[in-house]
């Protein structure tokens, strides 16, 4: 057995010890609806609240983010702008 692995028994010993409310019926699980919106290769973030105050769509962050993009210099940007999303 791998560094990590657990057996059978270890694994039932381990789920003995969880309290009944973090046993999961995962016949019951549904996809996150979340995600489908999510391109992959996105990069995903929370802002802080006061930051949320202020830039309180994913449009003027992006906007912001794209301004910064073309400020720095080129040899940088060159790898940015090929990862640019086009929306």
């Amino acid at each position: 057995m791998r560094k990590g692995e657990m057996n059978v028994n270890e694994l039932t010993e381990q789920n003995n010890d969880m309290l009944p409310e973090y046993h999961l019926n995962y016949s019951k699980a549904r996809p996150n609806r979340f995600a489908k919106g999510i391109l992959e290769g996105s990069l995903v973030l929370v802002l802080e609240p006061e930051l949320a105050q202020i830039y309180k769509t994913p449009e003027r962050v992006k906007a912001i983010l794209e301004a910064i993009a073309q400020n720095i210099p080129q040899h940088e940007s060159q790898s940015v702008q090929r990862h640019r999303v086009v929306s």
